[in-house]
């Protein structure tokens, strides 16, 4: 067992040490620089979108209702990680506190829970418009869209709870320095001295869960879109309806597969190098989502 090889360490550990890129002071610079310029455009652009949809009436629709929420996510997703991976490119230190990393890993699961979720619900939103517009105005009504964001919420949140619960269960025996540069679960995992068979089990459930049942939605709207989109007269209308439904997919898509390869396939939690990577292809993406909707 791990953890009888680990004995003469301190049981719990007050604080992490977040080991993120080893590359030299001048590399971790650019990653400073890198990051922050992402950081910058997220968080102006998402918060440009929030204004613009808040004083344009034209733009108070069921579509850009959850077009705000989803620009809202992006922010907080965002400055949950942002600013404590900032800090540890200039620090010497690099360190989280216990409950810091507790902290930070239960809001990025709720607000990426919650984004997944709300990405379905948005194509939901497409196919009532598209395939039912007599219905849409009843579908859709502002009660029913404020249901549905607060059950994406909700369900981020249970799945969020659930993941924060089984990871900080787990005993690490004095072991503090995480291989990434902010706190999730395969890096969590590894450094763990007690069996992680149950989490990663829990992990991979849920990961698979929330990804075939939300893309489960999204492809039957989609199918049923571009079935109606085909019957469609009009070559502009087409041309209109087909990229703002590759608008979506391609988020998705984007979204999905980081999921994916983070969390929902074997040998995840083995790959850490790997995970850093495809981490930062999540943190990147988001400042082009928004734009691809207008």
């Amino acid at each position: 067992m791990k953890c009888e090889l680990k004995r003469n360490y301190l049981e719990n550990p007050t604080e992490f040490v977040l080991v993120g890129f080893r590359t030299s002071p001048e590399v971790q610079i650019v990653l400073f620089l890198m990051f922050l310029m992402i950081y910058l455009i997220t968080v102006l652009g998402n918060i440009s979108m929030l204004i613009v949809i808040k004083i344009d009436s034209r733009l108070h629709t069921p579509m850009y209702f959850f077009l705000q929420n989803l620009s809202y996510l992006d922010i907080c997703y965002s400055t949950v990680i942002a600013p404590k991976t900032l800090a540890t490119f200039l620090s010497k230190e690099k360190k989280i506190s216990y409950n810091g990393c507790a902290t930070q890993f239960f809001f990025f699961a709720l607000f990426v829970g919650t984004e997944v979720f709300l990405l379905a619900v948005m194509a939901y939103d497409l196919f009532s418009a598209i395939c039912s517009p007599f219905l849409y105005a009843m579908r859709m009504s502002q009660q029913a869209c404020a249901h549905l964001v607060v059950g994406s919420y909700i369900c981020g949140c249970i799945n969020s709870m659930i993941q924060t619960g089984f990871t900080f269960s787990l005993h690490f025996c004095g072991e503090n320095r995480l291989d990434h540069f902010f706190c999730d679960i395969p890096a969590l995992l590894k450094i763990s001295c007690v069996d992680t068979f149950v989490n990663e089990i829990v992990l991979f459930i849920l990961s698979a869960f929330i990804i075939i049942t939300t893309t489960t939605v999204i492809l039957v709207s989609d199918g049923c879109i571009l079935s109606t989109v085909l019957k469609i007269p009009s070559t502009k209308g087409r041309s209109k309806t087909f990229f703002t439904c590759s608008s979506l997919i391609t988020v998705v898509s984007l979204l999905y597969g980081t999921v994916f390869f983070m969390y929902a396939q074997p040998g995840a939690i083995s790959s850490p190098g790997k995970s850093k990577i495809i981490s930062c292809v999540l943190h990147t993406y988001h400042p082009y989502v928004e734009s691809s909707n207008l």
